[in-house]
């Protein structure tokens, strides 16, 4: 290590308040990208009135953000290695401010995809970098532990606060709100980040290889697009195109990182089976627990008729749930064990989804928040013991590398939950019986999203609308409980896969 470097890294760990305090800075980073994460859930039936997006549309909206943040995070955690993770946090924070704008004021569908994807871009300079400056400032296991409870806290924390928060904008402002929120929080972010964050980084990180990131980029992409379309469309030639390129990519990529001597991800980390069991159960506990609450959002308001900030209120629960085990996570894993707290884990998320099951347009509050409640429990405790043991297994001038591959597994579980369990609900949905006598076009509109068939039936006589409207909610009901039900037996087969993956895996003490 250059002693640049080591006083870099000196500098955040020379005392209890200064470590702490550069923890808070790192907390808003993590509460702003989960915010916008979770927030366009509640904004997506002002978004469609307006913009009126296709079905398929609506998707690529909703999930294109976690697709490109996927592709990119091991390539921008690798990049933070090499100049400096302060210095690419606060990059990706002034750009990720700008970026909002652009999606706050966009004016059609591609526009807003576009937007999207170019939020992805910098919302990918921004998770590695703080898992990693954590790595890096917390030298003692158990603070780290803590730190990781408190980062992965946040998480939940932004999950909670961005429902809420936009369910408050969008009942006095328009959709377009729940995107400049991030501008002030951006401010405030760059401003303290200056002063407080200790600059850390890779001393011999060796060339960024420009090709490697490219394949990442394509590999990820192509394949999660096979899915999501086949998942709707079934096997089309281009579909069966995409992932052939997506997995040809993917197999390059990882070939030329065993030639590189300075490759963007080292392969050997997925030797260590605890390693590979811990990406494993990061990535299907955030599929579970993303897909459930993004549709859940628009049963509330499109299904049961509540307002945005009544809906968010109602999945506060995942959140409080998950911050709480969060913060203790690494005391369960260390008196139980690793497998025991991410086995169980993972099985509360699917116990979860299983109770959705039965879900319907009659069902109460306190069912609903009990069901969140045990899902948020389940994923706090997961997510938190694998993310620190991701950590641990790597030195730590790797930790950008190891950060990124733990964020990887979080953004693409959450670009995959909204494809997998929406293309099995929208499948359902899209079979629902028009009424005698609805229009042809009024009939294509409806069955291209729950928001279409809520914007038809008012265009609609009103017997003709309102079967119209039911018809339409009792689809995406079914849909949404099959889809929960798909979750459900993924959670509880991971759960189980993860126990013998991590056997004997232990946290430092």
């Amino acid at each position: 290590m250059t002693s640049t470097d080591r006083r870099a890294t000196d500098s955040g760990s020379t005392g209890s308040a200064g470590r702490w305090l550069a923890l808070a800075v790192l907390v808003l980073a993590v509460l702003l990208v989960a915010v916008d994460a979770t927030v366009l859930g509640l904004a997506t039936p002002f978004l469609s009135e307006d913009l009126k997006p296709s079905g398929t549309q609506l998707l690529w909206i909703g999930d294109i953000y976690s697709f490109v943040i996927a592709g990119l995070l091991v390539s921008m955690g690798s990049l933070g290695d090499r100049i400096g993770r302060k210095k690419l946090l606060l990059t990706g924070a002034l750009a990720f401010g700008a970026v909002s704008a652009l999606n706050a004021y966009a004016v059609s569908p591609e526009m807003m995809i576009v937007a999207r994807a170019l939020l992805g871009v910098a919302g990918a300079t921004l998770m590695p970098s703080t898992l990693a400056l954590i790595r890096n400032i917390f030298h003692d296991p158990r603070e780290r532990s803590l730190a990781v409870g408190v980062w992965g806290a946040a998480a939940s924390a932004g999950t909670a606060v961005g429902p809420v928060v936009g369910g408050f904008l969008l009942e006095n402002f328009w959709w377009g709100s729940v995107f400049l929120i991030n501008l002030p929080v951006m401010a405030v972010l760059v401003v303290v980040g200056i002063k407080l964050l200790p600059e850390s980084r890779d001393p011999s990180p060796g060339p960024w290889d420009l090709i490697s990131v490219v394949l990442s980029l394509i590999g990820v992409m192509a394949v999660v697009y096979a899915v999501k379309e086949a998942a709707v469309d079934g096997f089309r030639w281009d579909i069966l195109a995409a992932a052939l390129l997506g997995v040809l990519a993917l197999f390059w990529f990882v070939r030329r990182q065993h030639t590189l001597t300075s490759p963007l991800l080292d392969m050997r980390l997925f030797h260590h089976r605890g390693f590979s069991g811990a990406v494993l159960a990061d990535l299907l506990t955030i599929l579970g627990l993303s897909g459930l609450v993004f549709f859940l959002s628009q049963f509330l308001q499109l299904v049961q008729g509540r307002s945005p900030l009544e809906a968010g209120l109602i999945e506060l629960p995942a959140a409080v749930g998950a911050v709480g085990t969060g913060l203790l996570a690494g005391r369960v894993a260390r008196r139980a064990s690793v497998r025991s707290a991410v086995a169980g884990g993972l099985a509360a998320v699917g116990l979860a989804l299983a109770a959705c099951v039965a879900i319907n347009a009659a069902t109460g509050v306190v069912a609903l928040g009990l069901a969140l409640f045990v899902g948020g429990l389940g994923a706090g405790l997961a997510f938190t013991v694998t993310s620190d043991v991701i950590l641990s297994s790597v030195p730590k001038e790797q930790a950008g590398a190891a950060s990124a591959v733990s964020e990887t597994a979080y953004e693409l579980g959450a670009a995959l939950g909204i494809a997998l369990l929406g293309s099995v609900l929208t499948g359902i949905y899209r079979g629902f019986s028009v009424p005698h006598g609805v229009p042809a076009d009024a009939a294509a509109a409806a069955h291209e999203s729950l928001g279409g068939a809520v914007e038809t039936a008012k265009t609609l006589p009103h017997e003709q609308g309102a079967a119209l409207l039911s018809s339409a909610q009792d689809a995406f009901t079914h849909g949404f409980e099959a889809a929960a039900g798909v979750g459900s037996a993924v959670l509880f087969a991971t759960a189980v896969t993860a126990w013998h993956l991590l056997k004997g895996q232990k946290l430092d003490v």
